[in-house]
């Protein structure tokens, strides 16, 4: 992780260090020859808006007969957003979804009081061999939702908003933004956005969201004069609007995220989050002595509770 050195901000032509708060690098870890970038949390920034917790996945290639085995496993008090840059996964969940997702498609599922769900890589897929790219991301739920009834939506890529102006484009996953809204439900003011940049083009970042970051994905931009390249979160300081240059020569992707500060801290420990350090305990008695619903189809196989997690549920702070 790196931090940006800046003075306060003084008046005048805005630099880089008016406009940037904290640069934060993924930290990396092989899951079986799949590689994982961990973004969010991190130690100094635990949320930006309602993400508390964003992992880059590969990209990775899979021979023949291989490829994405993430076991039956539960979620409390929050959202997960699977959104795909390559390849297809087949979600499976214990309210009887069974959906497969590709690029550019939302999987939304908030597990409000408990929901298990799996992710796989399906037959088709790994009969011929695949390469696999995408984001995984978190949403803390607010705490008067966060015991609401578990719920999954699908949402095609043609049904989101998309925006283009030369050689920059924008696809609104989630929220709003650029005077559009998203139709994925959100339960607090969300941007999420996938934006690509041809080399040389711009798009303008307005500051109407609280809190705002941008995910480098792949090639270069260039903020107030400054390159930042690919695996880099930028934090962006609040109020301050910015404009997103792709120096060039390749083209840029990357992803903005962000929406109003959460109501409180949220406490995290495995697949759990809630604003209620009580919850989480009493979630983790409930799936070892196996009282969560099973997911229909992928029962057997489970992930059971890790014993090896040390200390109490983290507290993330707002902010």
């Amino acid at each position: 992780m790196s931090w940006l050195n800046c003075p306060d901000p003084i008046p005048g032509d805005a630099t880089t260090c008016d406009l940037i708060d904290t640069v934060i690098v993924p930290r990396m870890r092989d899951l079986g020859g799949f590689e994982v970038g961990r973004v969010l949390p991190a130690p100094r920034q635990g949320m930006v808006g309602p993400f508390i917790f964003f992992d880059q996945m590969g990209p990775a290639e899979f021979v023949t007969h291989e490829g994405i085995d993430i076991r039956p496993h539960p979620h409390i008090n929050l959202a997960t957003i699977t959104y795909l840059f390559e390849g297809e996964i087949t979600h499976r969940d214990s309210l009887g979804t069974e959906q497969v997702i590709r690029p550019g498609a939302v999987n939304w599922m908030s597990a409000g009081s408990g929901i298990v769900h799996s992710e796989r890589s399906g037959a088709a897929t790994r009969a011929q061999g695949s390469r696999m790219f995408g984001l995984q991301t978190w949403v803390a739920m607010p705490a008067a939702h966060e015991e609401d009834a578990p719920f999954f939506s699908h949402t095609d890529k043609e049904q989101l908003p998309a925006l283009e102006d030369g050689g920059a484009r924008a696809r609104l996953i989630a929220g709003r933004g650029w005077g559009e809204q998203s139709p994925v439900t959100t339960l607090s003011d969300t941007i999420y956005a996938d934006i690509q940049l041809d080399a040389g083009a711009q798009l303008p970042v307005d500051a109407e969201h609280e809190e705002r970051a941008l995910y480098i994905v792949s090639g270069a931009i260039d903020i107030a004069g400054e390159r930042f390249d690919p695996e880099q979160l930028l934090l962006l300081r609040p109020g301050k609007p910015v404009t997103l240059h792709n120096p060039g020569p390749l083209p840029a992707r990357l992803v903005l995220i962000g929406g109003e500060t959460m109501d409180g801290p949220r406490y995290i420990w495995w697949n759990f989050v809630s604003s209620c350090r009580e919850r989480i305990e009493q979630a983790k008695a409930e799936w070892k002595a196996g009282r969560f619903d099973t997911v229909p189809g992928d029962a057997e196989d489970f992930i059971t509770l890790p014993e090896a997690i040390p200390g109490t549920p983290r507290r993330i702070a707002v902010g």
